[in-house]
């Protein structure tokens, strides 16, 4: 039996397919080039920035110096802070910015997605990508701050449109055998594009004086790619067929999709959801948090998002270098470079565990493991003064953390949210999940350095507290989606919404009717 699912998994599995789940991924790992390539080469960028702003570089070691006639002349320091802080200004500007695009173009992932089509939609906004990039890539040849923070929004409202448009497309056109592992592919090509910031970010390569704006528009290069190899893509078959009623067309998409494959059944579960979506108005993102049943689906849809964001894993990668230069690492750019391809690498097995452990089972056990590694790491970091050999102890914990990371809180929030929702809600969901994630990307990145600062090695307990009331929520309340329909998703929603009204006796009698109906 589990053979014949198998083979059945790799007729699935056609070129067409392949080929618009790499090229919609793209997306994704222009998101995660642009998320990496910013810290490699501050210091020259910084040094930039205060040649064309007329800020001397500031070295307090260097505070006393002489004139000609050998006087000693003492520099005037309120106006050096000032210089300092306009320098701070400029470089949290270009870091944050990229962020606030997000936030801002996640809300109109929806409208976009259903007014234009998903290929179509997704070629619209690669426009906005490589103007972002080509901005970034002339930074010398004009006020690089401007240019620079100028390029970094418009590439942030490209990502943000992208990261809601990605998964939509790819959850619509997946198999469900198949839909958990490549909806994985999505935190693969974010860690790929991280990964080859960083190695291009050294440097002897692009992250030099010379070179870093070519680095800084690189993933322009992607974009392109993307939008020619998107003219190669089928659209969405759920897309035509629900949204637009265009069946013959729907079916001519869903061959080139699936091949030689019988499609008897998807045709049969889109029509079944277009039958639905017809005997229910439009879904606004009020309507998704007004009506009580979808109340359980966008609690589950924000959650995820909060706890990949508020995990501590950017935690993680702000401390991994003081870590290594601690545990006596010469050159610990290399080791970070090692935590990034520990990251790619259990991305990689992470696509071939969703499908065989379920996507709940795999986040939890997640969460479990990044909880242990931050108690660890705390003890690491408390005790680092007093025994020496806990440097290592915090170094293995930086990996386990990142491993724990990469197979199940890091890649399942992106797909998941398309799981969960039908076809008619799913534009709204999605939009309202990537607005979440965004945000809480943004306030860490904002904040962060303060709780660091206020907790210094405890930090990680914040983590651990957070950690712990995540694993507690997915255990109750988030439903498991491997191979399912998204009717199934949606009637589990409601069976559990029904046995929470009814009582644990109810609960009880249902979970007992579940389990032989599985037998």
């Amino acid at each position: 039996m589990e053979k014949a699912s198998k083979m059945q998994e790799e007729k699935h599995l056609t070129g067409t397919l392949v080929l618009s789940v790499f090229t919609a991924v793209l997306g994704f790992f222009q998101y995660g080039y642009s998320l990496g390539v910013i810290n490699a080469p501050q210091r020259v960028i910084e040094a930039h920035y205060s040649r064309v702003l007329g800020i001397a570089p500031i070295d307090r070691s260097a505070m006393n110096f002489t004139d000609t006639n050998g006087n000693m002349i003492f520099p005037d320091l309120e106006e050096l802070d000032v210089g300092k802080s306009t320098l701070t200004l400029y470089w949290s500007l270009s870091v944050s910015i990229f962020a606030i695009g997000g936030m801002i173009s996640s809300f109109a992932v929806g409208w976009i997605g259903d007014k234009l089509g998903r290929v179509k939609a997704m070629l619209a906004v690669n426009v906005l990508s490589i103007i972002g990039n080509l901005l970034m890539g002339l930074a010398k040849f004009g006020p690089s701050h401007i240019l620079i923070i100028a390029g970094r929004a418009i590439t942030g409202l490209y990502c943000g449109l992208s990261s809601g448009l990605v998964p939509m497309y790819v959850g619509e056109i997946s198999p469900t055998a198949l839909r958990g592992a490549l909806g994985t592919l999505h935190q693969l090509a974010i860690v790929t594009g991280i990964l080859i910031s960083q190695i291009l970010g050294l440097d002897f390569l692009l992250g030099s004086d010379d070179m870093w704006p070519l680095l800084l528009g690189l993933s322009g290069a992607a974009a392109l790619l993307q939008f020619f190899l998107l003219l190669l893509c089928p659209e969405s078959p759920r897309y035509l067929y629900i949204k637009l009623g265009k069946v013959e067309e729907a079916k001519k998409c869903l061959k080139r999709l699936r091949g030689d494959c019988d499609s008897t059944k998807e045709i049969a579960e889109m029509e079944k959801e277009k039958q639905e979506a017809a005997s229910e108005k439009k879904v606004s993102i009020r309507k998704l948090f007004s009506s009580s049943s979808y109340r359980q689906p966008v609690i589950v849809a924000l959650m995820v998002q909060i706890s990949q964001q508020f995990s501590g894993i950017n935690a993680i990668f702000y401390y991994s270098t003081n870590i290594f230069v601690r545990a006596g690492v010469d050159q610990p750019v290399y080791a970070t470079i090692g935590v990034g391809v520990v990251n790619t690498v259990f991305t990689v097995i992470a696509v071939f565990l969703v499908e065989k452990t379920g996507r709940r089972s795999l986040f939890i056990a997640g969460l479990i493991g990044m909880l242990a590694s931050a108690v660890a790491m705390t003890v690491g970091l408390v005790l680092l003064s007093t025994f020496a050999w806990m440097s290592y102890v915090s170094m293995v914990t930086v990996f386990l953390f990142v491993i724990f990371f990469e197979v199940g809180p890091g890649p399942i929030p992106w797909f998941i949210v398309a799981e969960l929702f039908s076809q008619g809600p799913r534009p709204a969901a999605i939009a309202i999940a990537g607005f979440c994630n965004w945000t809480c990307n943004f306030i860490i990145g904002m904040c962060f350095q303060y709780i660091a600062d206020l907790c210094g090695p405890y930090v990680f307990m914040t983590f651990a507290v957070l950690l712990f009331g995540f694993v507690l929520f997915t255990h109750f309340k988030v439903p498991e989606t491997k191979g399912k329909s998204f009717e199934e998703i949606s009637a589990e929603f409601r069976r559990k919404g029904r046995s929470a009204t009814k009582g644990p006796k109810a609960a009880t009698e249902l979970e007992g009717l579940r389990g032989s109906q599985e037998a």
